[in-house]
């Protein structure tokens, strides 16, 4: 996994810029192309919840990711480099890579039990509004790692100009995840399952890590049924390894993703292609 000062620095060299963001009472930390220009598309890539926790009921004192994985993949994205008609953003999330005394006056429920509460949805419902002005866009890309794709889920949800939904190793079904896990209450936040989901013609793809004791691809599936969406478990893969180093090849595996009709699974593409292409991506 890549290192938080391995992926800025990395961001740096590739032309990116960190910027704080007000959104709703939140300033979320971006990474944008230090010179943006106008975009027909956004990619806008959604961290996890950070840290990790040092224990089931103690939450770490800073959120601010370790190995920022959601930005590993953002710099990974080819539409990064090679489609001038289309901009990828990296969102952070609430507390997150804040210095003292801003994390002292951050509440802590925002990365613990309210870490998807309806001010935490609206105020990136807000974000994306002030991105796709800033941008001059049209159509917004929303992929979202671990707990970043809770939100990527919430948001397309309610939003009507989302082209795409992919998440990674993402809690969809929240409260079996949380009871799988045996970890407190996520008390103030919103459970997809428990949301209308997204618009039948929006796609909604869901990796899975076939090692991943974290979120198990069956939490996943579940998510994946209830919205009509697709799940694809990648081999080999768990939790954190290896989205950001084969991101690149992943996504090349993908069926394209734009609004169709409904979709049906046999419409992916060949299924024994795609089984095929996975297993190649992690040799």
């Amino acid at each position: 996994m890549e290192s938080l000062s391995a992926a800025q620095t990395r961001a740096q060299a590739a032309g990116y810029i960190a910027q704080s963001l007000t959104a709703g009472r939140f300033q979320l930390m971006i990474y944008q192309p230090a010179q943006p220009a106008p975009a027909t598309r956004l990619t806008l890539y959604i961290e996890g919840d950070g840290a990790a926790w040092p224990g089931p009921y103690h939450p770490p004192a800073d959120p601010t990711p370790r190995h920022p994985v959601a930005l590993s993949l953002a710099l990974a994205d080819p539409d990064a480099d090679t489609n001038a008609d289309a901009t990828v953003i990296y969102l952070g999330r609430p507390c997150q890579y804040l210095g003292e005394p801003a994390l002292a006056n951050c509440d802590a429920r925002y990365w613990t039990g309210w870490r998807f509460a309806p001010e935490v949805i609206a105020a990136y419902d807000q974000a994306l509004d002030t991105l796709k002005q800033r941008y001059a866009a049209r159509h917004l890309r929303l992929v979202g790692y671990s707990g970043g794709g809770v939100i990527a889920a919430l948001l397309a949800a309610r939003r009507s100009d989302i082209e795409s939904l992919l998440t990674v190793a993402a809690p969809l079904a929240l409260e079996d995840w949380r009871i799988r896990h045996q970890i407190s209450a996520l008390t103030g936040s919103l459970d997809p399952l428990s949301q209308p989901p997204p618009a039948a013609t929006l796609q909604g793809l869901h990796l899975s890590g076939e090692r991943d004791n974290v979120v198990p691809p069956d939490i996943i599936a579940t998510y994946a049924r209830y919205s009509g969406g697709t799940m694809l478990t990648v081999p080999g893969y768990n939790h954190e390894c290896c989205w950001g180093r084969d991101w690149q090849r992943l996504l090349a595996c993908l069926p394209p993703q734009e609004h169709k009709e409904p979709r049906d699974e046999q419409n992916l593409q060949n299924p024994v292609l795609l089984d095929h292409c996975l297993r190649a991506v992690r040799q």
